[in-house]
């Protein structure tokens, strides 16, 4: 149940327990584009380290819709590199565009050892149940985590009036997310406005509502 970062802003991933029989597993990249005539992709990296997760024979499980033809299997690398500032990859028997864009929008996740936990990595048993600060003050806690192609979203629930229940969703990114300290037993949130809280309604939408007559 590892939790990927990306390298550029922490885009994170919380693997569920039921995904290969327990393994511990990270997301590291997603393959959002064909690449030329000989079976390359482009990558978005979810990885701090794609020249030591891509390297040739690196075996990667394939997280892609269950109508597809590649649903339940596995690819290994054949090749990585970056062109023109974008990481590509080859891989065993994606010979030629065709096959290339049966891959597009795939998601990789690797095996991850117990011990190999990359930096600003962390396991979803140790995010959920966290106490959400923003300032000086709880706002919620930490319930689950959905996971998503561009994102996770960390589900919260707030800290509301009594008789209200309600969830949540906060972009599991650094912007928002910029510190997560399991030793505290919280994580510091610095949402937009409106997130956890009604935003109250501007003076323009105050003025709407007055007597059309009085300014007649």
């Amino acid at each position: 149940m590892g939790v990927a970062c990306a390298s550029m802003s922490r885009t994170t991933d919380v693997v569920p327990k039921e995904r290969n029989q327990g393994k511990n597993q990270l997301r590291v990249g997603r393959l959002v584009k064909a690449h030329g005539l000989k079976g390359a992709l482009k990558l978005e990296l979810y990885t701090d380290n794609p020249e030591r997760r891509f390297v040739p024979g690196a075996e990667f499980t394939l997280q892609v819709p269950e109508a597809s033809p590649w649903h339940g299997k596995k690819i290994a690398v054949r090749e990585y590199r970056v062109m023109n500032g974008n990481p590509v990859v080859f891989f065993d028997d994606v010979d030629d565009r065709s096959a290339a864009e049966s891959l597009v929008r795939a998601i990789l996740w690797i095996d991850q050892d117990v011990d190999e936990v990359e930096d600003d990595a962390w396991f979803d048993h140790q995010l959920v149940g966290l106490d959400v600060v923003r300032g000086e003050s709880v706002v919620g806690r930490v319930v689950r985590v959905e996971h998503f192609p561009a994102q996770d979203l960390l589900i919260v629930n707030p800290v509301s009036p009594v008789g209200t229940e309600r969830e949540v969703m906060v972009p599991f990114v650094q912007a928002i997310v910029p510190t997560v300290d399991v030793a505290a037993g919280r994580v510091i949130v610095t949402p937009p406005p409106g997130l956890f809280e009604e935003l109250p309604e501007s003076d323009d939408a105050s003025s709407d509502t007055s007597d059309p007559e009085a300014s007649a």
